[in-house]
């Protein structure tokens, strides 16, 4: 059975009166651009230091309070200043944060652009610093073409607290069941689908291309990447 065909058939066995979606909500980090620091460190260290370097200084739960809305030199650098050890690595998460963040993941950019020529609105929704989200804009003008944006840095609230979403749903007054939502975490999908949002989870652009035709948004020709 092809791709497409495929997701149709576990959409509407799951979704039976699932509606058209009215607009698709997109992740962006490893959705739109990749997101992967812990490659960035193994190249400028040993894969087993980079490893006791995020655990010890707990360089996830930094990076979560810069999503919070923190601020992006002052929390890397604080960070520094309490791990010595590992200080001139840290300093790199400010320093060359663009290196972490890229390159662009061309499948998914081409499948944004389809939906807007098609006139389907395309928010983001997305846990992202508001330095980091401004350096990555500079970076990839894509980043602007979104008909509206939900950044955690500058809410103040990150997914997968429920929160955000219901913050979208105010903002946006579209009934949930008609948010399509894709995102590459489950723990950010499952509180999507919790209240009632159609939901991707992100693996591919070709396996995302396929549930965007199963929906009826975009057609095969439309989503050839």
């Amino acid at each position: 059975m092809p791709v497409a065909a495929r997701y149709h058939a576990a959409m509407v066995a799951e979704f039976p009166d699932m509606p058209r979606p009215a607009a698709v909500v997109l992740d962006i980090g490893n959705v739109l651009i990749d997101w992967q620091p812990e490659i960035f460190f193994d190249r400028h260290m040993p894969a087993d230091a980079r490893a006791r370097m995020f655990e010890e200084a707990d360089l996830h739960g930094m990076n979560l309070r810069i999503d919070r809305g923190a601020d992006l030199h002052a929390t890397v650098m604080a960070k520094a200043a309490q791990h010595p050890r590992w200080a001139p690595m840290i300093r790199l998460w400010h320093d060359r944060w663009l290196e972490m963040a890229s390159p662009a993941i061309t499948g998914s950019v081409h499948l944004m652009a389809a939906l807007r020529r098609r006139g389907v609105p395309v928010f983001a929704l997305s846990n992202f610093g508001i330095a980091p989200f401004e350096i990555a804009r500079r970076a990839y003008p894509f980043l602007d073409a979104f008909d509206r944006r939900w950044i955690s840095g500058h809410l103040g609230l990150v997914k997968p607290e429920p929160e955000i979403y219901a913050r979208l749903e105010a903002d946006s007054g579209i009934a949930p069941n008609r948010l399509l939502f894709t995102d590459d975490r489950a723990d950010n999908i499952a509180a999507a689908r919790a209240r009632g949002w159609q939901t991707h989870l992100f693996t591919t652009p070709q396996n995302l291309a396929g549930h965007l035709r199963a929906a009826g948004l975009l057609t095969e020709e439309e989503t050839r990447i």
